[in-house]
């Protein structure tokens, strides 16, 4: 089981041959241009919310896979207006679990705002729980620092995807008190660095990290590492 980092919120878990894609933004990333998108070809994409960073390739990826795609109800709504199969499309909600064959995806609260890159309601923004095997790993997707942070604290999470960035979403200082909050010792930061407004200093946010007897980890973009 390991995890590839594409750049922004953009991530691919392997869980024993079956590839999870969430928030595919990858060929608008100036810092992702290396990656060649077309050679992605997730089983399942997940999307956290609908802005333009977290769906851009969506479209192409979708088309070259044949992936379902799961997000809430009105992003899933805008999925199948782009073309996408609504027998591809998995729409739920908040306490929903999804039963998949490679495990189980508990869909849980992000405090994030949510539209479609055109600007039009697409309902609430999103993070999951996989359960995979012996596995619990937190995606947050966009968010800031939430209470409801602390319903997670008894899962016994063993990785936590966790925005760092500030300025849109939590920064590194908060996102500790998330690590607090979900009860989880082993973080990998994502949502920092893409556009000027959320650059990190990344020895610096790991020793913090560090010194409050954490891990943060930050694989470079393409780079993968077991989970």
């Amino acid at each position: 089981m390991h995890v590839t980092y594409y750049g922004q919120s953009c991530v691919a878990f392997d869980f024993g041959g079956t590839n999870v894609l969430l928030d595919p933004f990858i060929s608008y990333n100036d810092l992702a241009k290396h990656i060649d998108v077309d050679t992605l070809r997730p089983d399942y994409i997940f999307l956290s919310h609908c802005h333009q960073d977290h769906v851009a390739d969506l479209v192409k990826v979708q088309q070259n896979s044949g992936a379902k795609v799961a997000a809430i109800v009105e992003t899933a709504a805008w999925v199948r207006k782009q073309g996408v199969p609504k027998e591809r499309v998995i729409e739920y909600n908040f306490g929903g679990t999804l039963r998949l064959p490679f495990g189980d995806v508990k869909m849980v609260y992000a405090l994030h705002t949510n539209s479609t890159p055109a600007g039009e309601y697409a309902g609430v923004a999103a993070g999951y729980v996989f359960f995979v095997e012996d596995k619990k790993i937190y995606f947050a997707g966009d968010t800031g620092l939430t209470m409801e942070m602390k319903l997670l604290e008894d899962l016994e999470l063993d990785w936590a995807f966790l925005p760092i960035g500030g300025h849109y979403t939590m920064d590194v200082d908060d996102a500790i008190k998330a690590a607090r909050f979900v009860n989880c010792k082993n973080v990998v930061g994502i949502h920092y660095d893409t556009f000027p407004p959320i650059s990190i200093d990344a020895a610096e946010a790991k020793a913090k990290f560090e010194g409050n007897g954490l891990q943060l980890f930050l694989p470079g973009i393409g780079e993968s590492m077991a989970l």
